[in-house]
């Protein structure tokens, strides 16, 4: 894997591809930037020796025909379960040309990852990488997502033509996995930031629409089980360093006599995320509701004046004895001082007339406010909207730029109420907002006030993502003193800072939850599941083992084509999860029975290992975990 980056992202990216998948990578950095943010990642003791080991890698693996290596690949020679030789190379380059992706070893890498914060540096490398390596998996960073879009059609033509002119024929890159992939890391940050709020967690799983967590469940007591989620993912190991098998760490995809038999140990179960709380109001449609067009105050002002114009014709009912229609009417009358005097009427009859004439003189001004504030309503019915009375269990969102566009985005679709503050009118999230219909307190969230209008002291959760770290952390503090109690997560830039934030928070707050992630770290690990292949859709670290979760065609791998489900299982390598619905309402098909036969148009979710996804798909596994 070659990595080649100016920021965090790049180191952060290596550090997920060595730790978490195992695999073999050599970062590209600027030379500037390795001097002053050295790579949290084990660098190669000597990097000649780690390039001989690459080169006869390579050359091993072509002499075996198995030229692809894979994204759970191996190299040659490595035994089963053994820890890869190396680690990480870092190489200096002042930009990714040509020589310097040659240098890093594109022409042998399985995928490169391009994550420059300058969109056109990162095409620019892309488009020469695909010709040196046309078999190379890519992984582009840009924020532009429909130049992605073209981007991503253009590098995939450019490889299926580069595989039609090879020597072996259109056939000879079949086996490769030449995918092009463009991510931003707004759009891989916001997913887990918003898991965040919502659960206190970013280790979640996008799939079909839901979002899903691995939770640890403790066993059993006084023979009460907890609920048992989607599906069993792994058994920890035993705390009893007395039970036997308590040094072999834990069991993954265990089968139903592994869980039955390890019922004193605490299980790793898969559920499905979702939120309890209240709905906010959407206040679609044309007309605005009557509550929002007039203040309380108003409101309350037309009801008096009302019931004063009812009381004044009810009296004249009874003075007069007419019609009560048409003592309503002659009321009506009077209170518009239309002329109709009553001259040669009774006493009673004349009083309630001048009654009803300076009722109609203190109905003029309310009028009128009644105008004017519907006038205001309905220029803003289109535009912001304020945070609606008794609002609570609701998220305050800080800062609509790209990242918090992204995240409000992703709240929304999970129908999680939203409140947003932001200091900027011209945002570019306003405009999200304004669709979505998601109140908004323009205003400095610094400012006393600001966060009170938002109702943090009846909120969920707080999340600051702002481009400051500083406002940040000073609306998180703010928030922590109004609600010491409250969720917070708060997005910084630098990963020592938010460590360090983090820390102090949780031992300030030891009981509230607190969550403090850099965008690079939120961003990580989607890069790394695009570099591993399409078909990766996330990976659950278990201790200090991986679980992996892909999406795979049921049809050319014989461990699942017709079978049943039970059949196709095998404990301790994969797991057939669910199967993707097609049609008129596509989406996931969960808790299959074991006697559902998969057949070769289904495509199904599964969890793995990484050695069993490798021989689901007909790699070699080079790290066997």
């Amino acid at each position: 894997m070659v990595v080649c980056g100016d920021d965090g992202l790049a180191h952060r990216l290596a550090a997920e591809l060595r730790g978490v998948y195992g695999e073999q990578v050599t970062l590209v950095v600027p030379a500037s930037e390795r001097s002053v943010r050295p790579p949290v990642v084990v660098r190669a003791r000597a990097a000649s020796a780690l390039l001989d080991r690459m080169v006869n890698a390579a050359v091993g693996l072509a002499g075996n025909g198995n030229g692809n290596g894979g994204a759970v690949g191996a190299t040659s020679g490595t035994a089963p379960g053994a820890e890869p030789p190396g680690g990480v190379r870092v190489m200096e380059a002042t930009e990714p040309n040509e020589a310097a992706l040659a240098g890093a070893g594109v022409e042998r890498a399985d995928a490169l990852a391009l994550v420059y914060d300058d969109d056109e540096t990162n095409i620019r490398a892309a488009l020469t990488a695909r010709r040196l390596n046309p078999r190379l998996r890519l992984v582009l960073r840009l924020y532009n997502r429909r130049l992605g879009q073209h981007i991503e059609e253009l590098l995939d033509q450019a490889a299926a033509l580069a595989y039609g002119d090879a020597d072996g024929g259109p056939d000879d890159g079949a086996g490769f996995d030449a995918s092009t992939t463009v991510l931003s890391d707004a759009d891989t940050a916001a997913p887990a930031l918003a898991a965040t709020a919502l659960t206190g967690t970013s280790k979640v799983l996008q799939t079909g629409g839901l979002m899903l967590r691995a939770v640890e469940r403790p066993p059993a007591r006084d023979g009460v089980s907890s609920a048992p989620g989607l599906a069993t993912l792994a058994l920890l190991s035993p705390t009893d360093t007395a039970e036997p098998g308590a040094d072999q760490g834990p069991t993954l995809l265990p089968d139903t006599a592994a869980v039955r038999n390890g019922a004193g140990r605490t299980t790793v179960v898969l559920e499905q995320v979702s939120y309890a709380g209240t709905s906010l109001p959407d206040g679609r449609g044309v007309l605005p509701w009557f509550g929002s067009l007039f203040s309380r105050r108003l409101r309350w002002s037309l009801a008096g004046m009302a019931a004063c114009v009812l009381a004044l014709a009810v009296a004249l009912w009874l003075v007069t004895g007419i019609h009560p229609l048409s003592a309503f009417y002659l009321t009506l009358l009077d209170l518009f001082a239309i002329d109709d005097p009553a001259i040669g009427e009774s006493v009673g009859r004349q009083i309630l007339q001048l009654l009803s004439g300076l009722t109609g003189l203190l109905l003029l001004p309310v009028l009128l406010a009644a105008v004017l504030e519907a006038l205001g309503t309905f220029r803003t019915a289109s535009s912001l909207r304020k945070p609606p009375r008794g609002l609570g269990g609701h998220v305050v969102l800080l800062g609509l730029g790209k990242i918090g566009t992204r995240v409000l985005t992703r709240l929304r679709e999970l129908n999680i109420p939203v409140v947003c503050v932001e200091s900027d009118p011209e945002a570019r999230g306003l405009a999200t907002a304004r669709r979505l219909r998601v109140p908004v307190v323009l205003g400095d969230v610094t400012q006393e006030g600001v966060l009170e209008a938002a109702k943090i002291h009846r909120a969920h959760a707080l999340l600051a993502v702002t481009s400051a770290d500083t406002t940040n952390l000073e609306a998180v503090l703010y928030a922590r003193a109004v609600r010491p109690d409250l969720r917070v997560v708060l997005r910084l830039y630098d990963d020592d800072f938010a460590t360090a934030v983090y820390r102090t928070l949780r031992a300030a707050h030891p009981h509230a939850s607190t969550r403090s992630r850099s965008v690079s770290h939120l961003a990580a690990p989607a890069f790394a599941g695009a570099m591993m292949g399409r078909q990766i859709l996330g990976a659950f670290p278990v201790e200090r083992r991986v679980l992996l979760f892909a999406a795979v065609d049921v049809g050319g791998h014989p461990q699942l084509e017709g079978k049943t489900v039970g059949q196709a299982f095998r404990a301790g390598s994969w797991r057939v999860l669910a199967r993707e619905e097609s049609g008129d309402s596509p989406g996931l098909t969960w808790d299959l029975p074991d006697t559902y036969v998969l057949q070769e148009s289904d495509r199904v979710v599964l969890a793995a290992t990484r050695r069993g996804l490798a021989e689901l798909l007909g790699r070699r596994g080079r790290v066997g975990a």
